[in-house]
Formats: C-alpha cells, sequence, structure tokens
C-alpha cells in the first residue's frame, strides 16, 4: 500500500519551524509529517489551552477544537488560550483566532457543540488522534470508546488541586481507559476542579506534557505513555510512573468485549456532562434566592453551609452553620430533623449530595438553595462576590 504524500513546506514555514529541523529525530521529514497530521482536541478548557497552543505552534496541519461554553472570568486563572477582551464569546472560537495568530498556516476547525454519543463518531472519524482536555466522566469515557471504536490513539490527562495525571490510551498497543477503570466512582465521590480548585498553572505543565505525548505519537519517536501512568504533584515537584496492562476481561477493548457501540455516558456515569447549570435538586427541593430572601424575612429557616472552611472567607450568610460536605455523614446529630432547613454551598452541586444525604436519613424539611451562594450574590446581596 503506497504511502500518503507528505506535504512541503514553504520559505516561511522552513524558516518558522527552524528549531524543529534542527533535531534530528524531528527533520525537514518530520516536519512535513507533522503538517500532514490531524488532531482533535476535546475541550478548550484549562488542559486544551496549553494543547491547543502547542500543537499549533508546532504545525499540526489541522486541529480540531470540541466545546460549548463561552469564555469566563473564572476560567482566566489557567486558561491561557483565553483572554479578557474574549470574554462572553464562544471558547472555540476565541482559541481559534488565537491560534490562527499564532500559526497562519494551520487549519483550525471549530466544533461549538456538545461531543455526545450522538455527533462523536461524525466529528473524530477524521483525525489522526485524540486529546482529552475535559474534566467529567461521562466525556472520559465516551473519548476512550470513540478512540477504541476508531482504532486511535487517545492522549489522557486529569487535574486537581496540586496533582496531574497523564497517558496516551491505544488499544491497538496496550490498555484503554477502561482497562484502568471499568466503572466510574460513584457519583459525588470525586470533586471537579469547579467544586475543588486548581492551582492555574497545572494544567499547563500537564498539558504541555499532553501535546508531547501527541507529538511523539504523531512523529514515531521516544517512548510515548502507552501502558504508563504518569502522576504529577506539583507541591513536591515529583513525577511518578504507574505501569498499566490491558486487561483482557475490558469490555470495549477485550477479547470478549460486549460494548460494540457508543452507550449513554451520562446514565452509565450517574452524573451529567457539562456544569453550566446552577446546581439543582429538582422540582419541589430547591429554592432559588430571591424566594430564600423573602422567606427568611416572615420565617425562621436553619441554613445549613456545606462548604470548606476556608471558603467562608470569601463569602459567608449570617447565621449559617458550617458542616462540610465530607463530614456531614458523622455529624447529623448536631442537626434537628424537625427544623426547617435550606442547605448551600458555593453553585449547588455539593448541597445537592447533601441533600440527598439528609433525606435517606430521615430529613424532610430540607430544601437546596439553587445555584448556591453565588446565586444570593448575583440575585440578593450584590455586595458578595462572585466565585
Amino acid at each position: 500500500m503506497m504511502q500518503p504524500m507528505l506535504p512541503g513546506l514553504t520559505r516561511d514555514e522552513i524558516l518558522r519551524y527552524s528549531r524543529h529541523l534542527l533535531i534530528p529525530e524531528v527533520g525537514l521529514a518530520g516536519q512535513r509529517k507533522l503538517k500532514g497530521s490531524s488532531a482533535l482536541i476535546i475541550g478548550t478548557g484549562g488542559l486544551g489551552s496549553p494543547v491547543a497552543l502547542y500543537l499549533a505552534a508546532a504545525g499540526i496541519g489541522r486541529i480540531g477544537l470540541v466545546d460549548y461554553d463561552v469564555v469566563d472570568s473564572s476560567n482566566l486563572q489557567r486558561q491561557v488560550i483565553h483572554g479578557t477582551s474574549t470574554v462572553g464569546k464562544l471558547k472555540v472560537e476565541s482559541a481559534k483566532a488565537r491560534m490562527l495568530d499564532l500559526n497562519p498556516n494551520i487549519e483550525v476547525d471549530a466544533y461549538n457543540e456538545p461531543y455526545t454519543s450522538e455527533n462523536a463518531l461524525r466529528i473524530a472519524k477524521d483525525y489522526d488522534i485524540l486529546l482529552d482536555g475535559t474534566d467529567n466522566f461521562p466525556t472520559r469515557y465516551l473519548s476512550n470508546d470513540v478512540a477504541v471504536f476508531l482504532g486511535k490513539p487517545n492522549v489522557y490527562a486529569s487535574i486537581y488541586r496540586f496533582d496531574g495525571q497523564v497517558s496516551v490510551f491505544y488499544a491497538k498497543q496496550g490498555p484503554c481507559y477502561r482497562c484502568l477503570f471499568p466503572e466510574p466512582p460513584p457519583p459525588g465521590l470525586v470533586p471537579s476542579c469547579a467544586e475543588g480548585g486548581v492551582l492555574g498553572v497545572l494544567p499547563g505543565t500537564i498539558g504541555t506534557l499532553q501535546a508531547t505525548e501527541a507529538l511523539k505519537v504523531l512523529l514515531g519517536i521516544g517512548e510515548p505513555l502507552i501502558g504508563k501512568l504518569l502522576l504529577y504533584n506539583a507541591l513536591d515537584m515529583s513525577f511518578d510512573f504507574v505501569k498499566l496492562k490491558k486487561n483482557p476481561n475490558c469490555r470495549v477493548c477485550g477479547p470478549h468485549a460486549d460494548i460494540k457501540e457508543l452507550i449513554d455516558y451520562e446514565e452509565f456515569c450517574g452524573v451529567p456532562s457539562h456544569d453550566h447549570d446552577e446546581g439543582s435538586a429538582g422540582a419541589g427541593w430547591d429554592i432559588s434566592a430571591l424566594e430564600l430572601s423573602s422567606r427568611l424575612k416572615h420565617n425562621h429557616l436553619k441554613l445549613l453551609d456545606v462548604r470548606e472552611p476556608h471558603e467562608l472567607q470569601i463569602s459567608a450568610l449570617p447565621g449559617a452553620v458550617n458542616i462540610p460536605l465530607g463530614t456531614l455523614a458523622a455529624r447529623l446529630s448536631e442537626l434537628d430533623s424537625a427544623e426547617e432547613m435550606v442547605v448551600f454551598c458555593k453553585a449547588g452541586t455539593r448541597s445537592t449530595r447533601a441533600l440527598e444525604l439528609l433525606v435517606s436519613a430521615g430529613f424532610k424539611k430540607v430544601k437546596n438553595l439553587k445555584g448556591g451562594i453565588n446565586a444570593w450574590a448575583k440575585d440578593v446581596d450584590t455586595s458578595l462576590p462572585i466565585y
């Protein structure tokens, strides 16, 4: 079978990529290979920002971006592909403009849509490599399964506070993500960065490692992290590696795999694949900030704040009792189930889980503050900061 013709480089590109051309492992042939390659970046947030910037700078000929969020001021502490001037704009368009400014010789495809079972195969099929820059389990499992079904490498990463992980899941040569994690963790067990925070520079470190692995795979150089999981901790600047093996019982890439098509990943993981909406416990269990403000003027309601203690330094509601979600189960005896109670957190996610715990323990007169204290700061007390 004849190999496809690699694209040539213009005089301007030879100058632009001259530092690559001087590396024997890359050289002119390797740079032409990069120009003829394509990569799909799923997510243009913390991880997607450095990945997109460095793959664009490296000269990957075609890069796809999948996201359906807009740039928010809270993103700018870590999502360095965006800027103050693009707040409120679509992330894929903001990222695309920055990438083309960095390297006008590449092609950037923007997919302003959620990455779902309905469109993932269509979007991913024409790219050589996938890079998972998402922050939720449904999309991670979806990205993995798409890569397995299409026979493509999937460069995986995750971040939280000071810790990061990187691996290359490529079922043709090693394990896939499901070999390592056959089942997702129980809903609510692993907090997201939106709940727990992340050191702003961490996605830069981890995303750059992702981009490095993608370039190694596309160039066919070095030893990609296939069958290895890199663990990084920024506080002690440590890098550790865990060897991974292909699971012969893997339901997706094993010899007796029984999952042959994409599934409902939100149902599989028990959580939504996005966090755009305010945290909601559902009809009958929610109370809005405006409704709570009105009721507090006429009734006594117990306010239960399930955030972490250090968050009280940012914003707080007078008279609220603070019991962090992680300790709530052990401290239920401190609460009176006969009292009317409203539970809240930052945006409503943790308080929803707290409400479920309280109801299962026999508390009946309990509500969830929809949107959390941020909704209160937006709709009731605008002197409070939103974070």
